[in-house]
C-alpha cells in the first residue's frame, strides 16, 4: 500500500527546534481538562464549523399548473475567456486633499476617459461612482495618475469661512465666492490595480458553482448596467438562474423634492398655511444635507442646520478694514441688518424666522430663509408621513398589463447592443419576458367558532353568521377620548352589539373619559399623564383590564408612543387605539379581530392545526420563530435599532404567538441579544431563553424538538451571518438551558424587497393567491422559491422570495411550501391571506410598536451593554422598558 502522507512532512527539524512531546503521560502528572471557558473567544469563533446555505433538494409538484411570465430577460454571453480588471480609484484636489463631495467622481472619470483615451489603450470603464473601476483586459500600467481640469466647477463643500454671513469681509468674500464659482479647478485621479476577475466565473455561477469571483463578476455587469441606465429610473440587475444568466428589469420609484423656494417646500411638507406655523425642530431634521441655491449670487450650498435665534436676533461679527487700511475692525450685527442694510435686500418675512446654516458647527454661515431655493433632482430620504406614503403608493401602482407594456417598451428602447463594455463581453439580452411554469396551491381550510368550517376563496374569507373560534370576554374597561370627533356612545354600542354576534361578551364600559380641554395643546407626555390621572379617578382600586383609546389623528398621532408605553410597560393594560372616521360593520369587525387576539382569544385557526395533521410539525413538538429588526429613518444614525422575535406557543397550535423585543446599536441588522450572559455569567437574559421558557410553560412542560426560524430583512450577502452568528446564539441559548438538548433547526429567510414579478400569460389579472414558483428564475443551486400567498388587489402582486438556508428537520419541497402557505392564513388581524408568513409580520409589528417607546421624551438614561457607532463615536443604546407581566405573553402587537 502506498503512503498517503505528505513527503514534505519528513523534512528533519532545524537544530534549535523544540523536542517532540512525550508519547506517554508521566505517572506523577494529572492532565488538566481544557474547558471552553479557558479558550479565548476569538479562538472559539474560528474553531466553530462554518455553515453555508444548503443546496436545493428537489422541487414541488402539488397544485394546479399555471403558465406565467416573469420580468427576467435571457442573457447570452459568448466571451468567457477574458478577464475583468479591478482598479482602486483615489480622487484628490491639487493640494492633495481628498475629494469628499458626492457626484464629482463620475465627472472626473468621464473627463479622464475623454482626455487620456489614447494613453488608456482605448479601454472603456465601468465605474461605481466611488472607489472601484473595472475594465475588460488590463490597462497599460498597474498604477496611473492623471491631472484633470473641470470647467465651471462649483464645489458643494461649504467653506465655513463666513460667507455670505460669517467672519470674513462681505465685499472680499463675495468676490472670492464669485471667482470660485466660475473658475476651473484642478484634480488628481489615481488608479491602482486591485484584482483580476475571470469572466469564466460567470459561466461557473450559472452552473451553481458560486464563488467570490462569480459574485464580483456579476457585480461588474451590474455596474455596467447602472452606468448605462443611470437616468432611466428603472432597476436592472443580472441574476444567475436555472435558465442561465438573466436580466431582472423593474420600475423603481423614489420621492423627489419639489425644487423652488425653500419656504414653499416646508409649508407643503408640514401641511401648514404660512411660515409662522412651521415646526422648526422638524424642519431642521427635514432640511439637513439638502442642497440650495442662494439669491442673488446663485451660489450653491448644502444645509447643515438652522440658527438658534431668528434672523432679526441672530448676531455675527462683521469684519472690515479700518479707514487707515491697516487694522481690521469687528462689528457685531444681526443677519437681518446685514442683508437689509449692507446688501439692500428687502426681506419680507425672514426677520422673524430662523436662518439657514450652511457653514460648519464652529463656523456657521447664516442665510435668510426667503433667499434660499431647493435645487432640482434631490431624493427625499427622510421618513414619509402616512399621507405622503399613501400618495407615493397611489402614484407608483401599476396593474399587471400596464407594467408589462412599460417594461416591454423599456427593453426595446434600452439599446444594450450599443453599450461598448457589454458588447466586449459578448453579451446579448433578449427583449422577451421569461416563460415560467408555476403551481397554484389549494387554500387551507379554517375553523371558526362552534367548529364551523371556513373556506377561503381568492385568498379571503368572512365571519358572516359565524363566531370567533375562541372569543374573549371584556369586563372592567373604559373608553378614553383624546379630543377625537366621533359619536363615542354609538361606537361603544356597535362594539358591544357586533362583539356579541362574534361571541365576545362585552360589558358596558365603566366610564367614557374625555380629555380635559385645557390640555389639548400640551405636549404628548403631559396629555397622557393627565389622562391617566382621570382614569385613576374612574378606577380608584385597581387599573382597568382594557382601554379603547380614541386618537384625533390617524396613525401618526404624537400621543401613540407615550400612550402605548404607559399602558404596556407601566400598568399592564390591554388597549386598542382608534382614529375613527367612517364607522361601519366592516370597520367594527376589523377592530374586534385585533381586540380578541390581544386579549388571548383566537379568531380562526387552521383545520389541520386543530386535527394535528400538519406534516413534521403537529406530531413533534415544534416552535416557530419570526425575526425582524426595525431601523430608524434614513439619515438618523443615532436612533437605536429594535430587534423583535416572536414565537409560537400552546403547541400544537401555530396561530398564537408572543414577542420579545430589545434595542441594539443603530443600523445593526444582526440580532445581538438572542443569547446574553449576565455579568456574573450565571444566567442568560437573552431573547431566546425567554421565548423557550414561555413555550415550555404554555405547551404542557414540553421542550421543542424542532425549531423553525423565519428571518426577515436580510440580503443574500448576510445569509452566512444568519447561519453563523444568529443561529449560533440560538444554539447557545438552548445548551445553556440543557446541555444535552439538541433540537433540529430549519432556517428560512423571507425577502419582500426584491424586483421579481410574475404575470399570468394571456390574462390581465394578477397571479392567483397560492401561486408558487421554484424553477426557471430561481437560483441554479441554492434552495429558494417565490410565493404569492395573497390576492393582489392593488397594482402588481409582489411575491415573497423564500430562501431555505438550513433544513435539519428534512421537509420535502411540497410539505415546506404547504406549511409556508398555511402560515400566511393564521394572521389574526385580518380575514385575508397575507403576503408573508404571519410570524414575520408579527415580528415587524412588535418592533414597530415598541420603537414608539423611544420617541418618549422621558426615555430612560440607562444604557444597555452594547453601544452604537455614529459619526460622533460610541453612543449608549437606551434599554427598552420591560413589558408588564400582565401583557408580556400576549399578542399586544396585533
Amino acid at each position: 500500500m502506498e503512503s498517503t502522507e505528505d513527503p514534505e512532512a519528513f523534512v528533519p527539524p532545524p537544530p534549535d527546534a523544540l523536542p517532540p512531546p512525550p508519547t506517554e503521560i508521566p505517572p506523577n502528572v494529572v492532565p488538566v481538562q481544557l474547558t471552553t471557558d479557558s479558550v479565548p473567544e476569538e479562538t472559539k469563533k474560528i474553531s466553530k464549523p462554518k455553515r453555508f446555505p444548503i443546496a436545493r433538494r428537489g422541487v414541488g409538484s402539488r397544485g394546479q399548473k399555471i403558465q406565467l411570465l416573469s420580468n427576467h430577460f435571457k442573457v447570452s454571453i459568448s466571451n468567457t475567456g477574458g478577464h475583468f480588471f479591478h482598479y482602486s480609484v483615489s480622487l484628490s484636489y491639487e493640494d492633495g486633499r481628498p475629494v469628499e463631495a458626492k457626484g464629482i467622481g463620475r465627472r472626473l472619470i468621464d473627463k479622464v476617459h475623454e482626455t487620456y483615451g489614447s494613453d488608456l489603450a482605448g479601454k472603456d470603464f465601468a465605474y461605481d461612482g466611488e472607489k472601484s473601476l473595472f475594465t475588460i483586459g488590463a490597462m497599460p500600467r498597474n498604477k496611473m495618475e492623471f491631472t484633470v481640469l473641470l470647467d465651471s466647477f462649483t464645489s458643494n463643500r461649504n467653506s465655513g469661512n463666513g460667507s455670505p454671513v460669517g467672519n470674513g469681509s462681505p465685499k472680499e468674500t463675495d468676490k472670492k465666492r464669485m471667482r470660485r464659482a466660475f473658475q476651473s479647478k484642478t484634480f488628481k485621479v489615481e488608479m491602482s490595480f486591485a484584482a483580476k476577475i475571470p469572466m469564466q466565473a460567470i459561466a461557473a455561477a450559472l452552473r451553481g458553482q458560486e464563488s467570490e469571483n462569480s459574485q464580483e463578476a456579476l457585480r461588474v455587469l451590474d455596474i455596467i448596467l447602472r452606468q448605462h441606465a443611470a437616468k432611466q429610473g428603472f432597476h436592472s440587475s443580472f441574476r444567475a438562474s436555472q435558465g442561465g444568466l438573466s436580466l431582472n428589469m423593474d420600475g423603481s420609484t423614489t420621492t423627489i423634492i419639489q425644487p423652488g423656494p425653500l419656504i414653499d417646500f416646508l409649508i407643503a411638507n408640514q401641511n401648514v398655511s404660512n411660515p409662522f406655523q412651521i415646526d422648526w425642530a422638524k424642519a431642521k431634521r427635514t432640511l439637513k444635507n439638502l442642497r440650495i441655491r442662494v439669491s442673488p449670487t446663485n451660489q450653491e450650498y448644502r444645509i447643515t442646520g438652522l440658527s438658534e435665534n431668528t434672523c432679526k436676533e441672530q448676531m455675527f461679527s462683521l469684519k472690515s478694514r479700518a479707514t487707515d487700511g491697516n487694522d481690521v475692525e469687528s462689528l457685531d450685527i444681526t443677519v437681518y441688518h446685514y442683508f437689509v442694510n449692507h446688501h439692500n435686500i428687502d426681506l419680507r418675512y425672514s426677520g422673524d424666522l430662523p436662518c439657514i446654516n450652511v457653514g460648519k458647527p464652529k463656523r456657521p454661515t447664516y442665510i435668510p430663509v426667503e433667499l434660499c431655493s431647493l435645487l432640482p433632482l434631490q431624493r427625499y430620504i427622510k421618513a414619509l408621513t402616512v399621507l405622503q406614503r399613501s400618495q407615493l403608493v397611489e402614484k407608483s401602482r401599476q396593474k399587471p398589463q400596464e407594467k408589462i407594456r412599460i417594461l416591454t417598451d423599456v427593453m426595446k428602447s434600452n439599446n444594450y447592443a450599443a453599450e461598448p463594455m457589454l458588447r466586449s463581453c459578448g453579451i446579448t439580452i433578449s427583449s422577451q419576458f421569461t416563460h415560467v411554469q408555476g403551481r397554484v396551491l389549494t387554500a387551507p381550510k379554517l375553523k371558526a367558532g362552534n367548529d364551523e368550517d371556513v373556506i377561503p376563496r381568492n385568498g379571503r374569507w368572512n365571519f358572516n353568521h359565524k363566531k370567533f373560534y375562541e372569543p374573549s370576554k371584556i369586563e372592567n374597561w373604559a373608553v378614553v377620548n383624546f379630543s377625537a370627533r366621533c359619536d363615542v356612545r354609538g361606537l361603544v354600542r356597535d362594539l358591544i352589539r357586533f362583539g356579541e354576534m362574534k361571541g365576545i361578551l362585552i360589558s358596558d364600559p365603566v366610564d367614557v373619559v374625555d380629555e380635559n380641554g385645557q390640555f389639548r395643546r400640551a405636549p404628548p407626555l403631559v396629555r397622557v399623564e393627565k389622562m391617566f390621572e382621570q382614569i385613576q379617578k374612574a378606577f380608584p382600586n385597581s387599573p382597568p383590564r382594557f382601554l379603547v383609546c380614541l386618537l384625533p389623528d390617524k396613525k401618526n398621532s404624537d400621543i401613540y408612543g407615550p400612550w402605548k408605553r404607559k399602558n404596556l410597560a407601566e400598568y399592564g393594560i390591554f388597549n386598542q387605539c382608534l382614529a375613527p372616521t367612517r364607522v361601519n360593520e366592516q370597520y367594527i369587525l376589523n377592530v374586534l379581530l385585533k381586540i380578541n387576539a390581544k386579549l388571548g382569544g383566537l379568531n380562526s385557526l387552521l383545520a389541520m392545526e386543530q386535527s394535528r395533521n400538519i406534516p413534521f410539525v403537529s406530531k413533534v413538538p415544534t416552535i416557530i420563530f419570526g425575526m425582524d429588526v426595525s431601523h430608524g429613518s434614513p439619515g438618523q444614525s443615532d436612533v437605536p435599532s429594535i430587534a423583535a422575535v416572536v414565537s409560537s406557543r400552546n403547541w400544537p397550535l401555530l396561530s398564537r404567538y408572543r414577542a420579545s423585543v430589545r434595542s441594539q446599536s443603530p443600523k445593526v441588522e444582526m440580532v445581538d441579544s438572542l443569547f446574553t450572559l449576565t455579568p456574573d455569567k450565571k444566567d442568560d437574559s437573552g431573547i431566546v431563553r425567554e421565548l423557550l421558557l414561555d413555550y415550555y410553560k404554555s405547551s404542557g412542560q414540553t421542550k421543542p424538538a424542532q425549531i423553525i426560524i423565519f428571518r426577515d430583512g436580510v440580503s443574500e450577502s448576510q445569509f452566512n451571518q444568519v447561519l453563523n452568528i444568529e443561529l449560533d446564539q440560538i444554539i447557545e441559548a438552548c445548551k445553556f438551558l440543557d446541555e444535552s438538548w439538541s433540537p433540529k433547526f430549519t432556517v428560512i429567510v423571507a425577502q419582500k424587497n426584491h424586483h421579481t414579478k410574475f404575470f399570468q400569460d394571456g390574462s390581465p389579472d394578477n397571479v392567483p393567491p397560492g401561486t408558487v414558483i421554484d424553477s426557471a428564475v430561481c437560483h441554479p443551486q441554492n434552495y429558494d422559491f417565490y410565493m404569492c400567498a395573497h390576492a393582489g388587489m392593488i397594482g402588481t402582486t409582489r411575491p415573497t422570495h423564500y430562501h431555505v438556508l438550513l433544513d435539519e428537520i428534512g421537509f420535502s419541497a411540497d410539505d415546506l411550501q404547504e406549511l409556508i402557505h398555511s402560515l400566511s392564513y393564521v394572521y389574526q388581524r385580518s380575514t385575508t391571506a397575507i403576503s408573508v408568513v404571519a410570524p414575520v409580520r408579527y415580528a415587524h409589528l412588535a418592533a414597530s410598536q415598541i420603537s414608539q417607546f423611544l420617541k418618549c421624551d422621558d426615555m430612560s438614561e440607562t444604557s444597555s451593554s452594547h453601544g452604537g457607532l455614529t459619526s460622533a463615536g460610541q453612543i449608549p443604546v437606551p434599554e427598552l422598558p420591560e413589558l408588564h407581566r400582565n401583557v408580556c405573553s400576549s399578542m399586544f402587537f396585533c
